[in-house]
């Protein structure tokens, strides 16, 4: 089977982990498997990275940049040692890595002598964690007697727009990344940077939130993996988030729509854009834990297969406000609607859950982050015969599941359940695809909420008596 691994900050946080990716990696690869390799950054470091550049361009400190040189050698070469046990492969790594942090000194030193940090100054300074990760892995499969070469994105194919902060590959990247990593597949386990491209120019780019897992479903697409396997720490998509209800189970089988859905409301595991490529080619997406490698996990599929019950699962999002419009001008007006998401548009800022109970009122989701701006905008721009107001103590939580669609009752269900534990009911969407039915309660209600609908619709019972 022809498989991309894609593996996590965590998965490869230190030395001892990437030993472990590695030894996950060979063993595929001794039983016949073709497989290539995408990582993260170890853990930590791209946050740190960016930390560091960011202080220098407003202090300009270069001591800073010095301190952090020196805790960044020294926790890449110890991995180094942990993943590595040939001397000689040791040596070769940390030689290319010190010339590698070298160059991050410089730019680091020329950021703080600037005092200017743009968003190609970012994409570059942030690349160099996957920069610095892929030579390691690389070198612990070499280790262990298999062959194998590490690219940066580019390297690899992945030639992408200029939008830097968030690129997207071009239609030649898939035949590029053929071209470059289809001959290798038989005799060794190539390794990929996640997360970073290049664009025509040869300027690296960055492909923005789960870009490691976009870069593993690009590189899927480009090989024509049979399945991409993203190795993250929990045990596949789960029914709800296991800190709230402890009796989550693993969803065994979910379709790329019911995967996006849950994404685009709050969870976590998957992000809609990480697995549009593999969606589009018909590519099966496969969630797995590092820590339990023979568990199957979750498969992401095209079909929707229903389990005995309608609802796959149950989800929320934190931190968004509720903002609400109203004026009586917006009644019988062709145009109002388009002027308010046109002024968000401008601003800048997504809107996560839309609700319109009358045509005088519309109300939407947006992140607490955007709330201030998204207010004063709106008043600035739709003047004072429009009340403007918000509401910040609140969540969402949402029902997913493909069976939902054409089901009666449904909705029922969900307010009865909500009902019963007392929980207010402050706003409703549910998507035109009928796959889910979110709800805006208090923030200090939502994990009531979420125990509340895992119960109703008897998530904690196995899929079709699947275990």
């Amino acid at each position: 089977m022809k498989i991309v691994m894609k593996f996590g900050g965590t998965s490869v946080g230190d030395g001892k982990k990437i030993r472990h990716v590695a030894e996950l990696a060979k063993s595929y690869y001794d039983k016949g498997d073709q497989v290539v390799l995408v990582t993260s950054a170890l853990a930590g470091v791209t946050d740190q990275l960016l930390d560091v550049a960011t202080a220098g361009c407003e202090n300009g400190k270069v001591t800073g940049v010095t301190e952090f040189i020196t805790a960044l050698k020294s926790q890449h070469f110890t991995a180094v040692n942990d993943a590595i046990d040939d001397e000689k492969t040791q040596e070769e790594v940390i030689e290319f890595l010190t010339s590698r942090i070298d160059e991050l000194e410089k730019a680091l030193i020329g950021i703080c002598y600037l005092g200017e940090l743009t968003l190609r100054s970012r994409d570059n300074i942030s690349s160099y964690g996957e920069r610095l990760a892929a030579p390691i892995v690389s070198g612990a499969l070499r280790s262990m007697g298999i062959a194998s070469v590490d690219y940066t994105g580019g390297e690899a194919g992945i030639i992408t727009t200029d939008v830097f902060g968030g690129a997207k590959p071009l239609p030649k990247s898939y035949s590029l990344i053929h071209e470059k990593l289809a001959p290798g597949l038989k005799n060794s386990v190539q390794v990929v940077t996640g997360f970073i491209g290049e664009n025509e120019e040869g300027t690296i780019t960055t492909l923005g939130r789960s870009g490691s897992d976009y870069t593993a479903s690009i590189v899927g697409v480009g090989i024509k993996a049979d399945e991409i396997w993203l190795w993250k720490e929990v045990d596949g998509i789960m029914t709800a988030n296991p800190k709230i209800v402890p009796s989550a189970r693993t969803i065994h089988f979910i379709s790329y729509q019911e995967a996006m859905e849950l994404s685009s409301l709050g969870a976590e595991v998957l992000h809609p854009r990480a697995i549009e490529p593999s969606m589009m080619h018909n590519i099966p997406v496969r969630v797995k834990s590092t820590f339990k490698p023979d568990f199957e996990g979750t498969l992401v599929v095209t079909e929707n297969k229903k389990s005995k019950n309608v609802v796959k699962a149950v989800s929320m999002i934190k931190k968004v406000s509720l903002i609400n419009v109203s004026s009586p001008e917006m009644v019988d007006s062709v145009g109002k609607l388009a002027v308010i998401f046109s002024i968000l548009a401008n601003k800048e800022v997504g809107v996560r859950l839309i609700s319109q109970g009358s045509e005088s009122s519309i109300s939407f989701i947006v992140n607490d982050a955007d709330r201030a701006k998204t207010v004063k905008a709106l008043k600035a721009e739709l003047g004072d015969a429009y009340a403007i107001d918000y509401r910040s103590d609140v969540s969402v939580v949402a029902v997913v599941g493909a069976g939902m669609a054409g089901t009666p009752g449904v909705a029922k269900r969900v307010f009865t359940a909500l009902g019963k534990e007392n929980i207010s009911i402050i706003m409703i969407s549910q998507g035109s695809s009928e796959y889910n039915i979110s709800c805006v309660v208090s923030s200090a209600e939502v994990n009531k909420a979420v125990v509340a609908l895992h119960a109703e619709f008897e998530l904690d019972k196995p899929e079709n008596g699947k275990e």
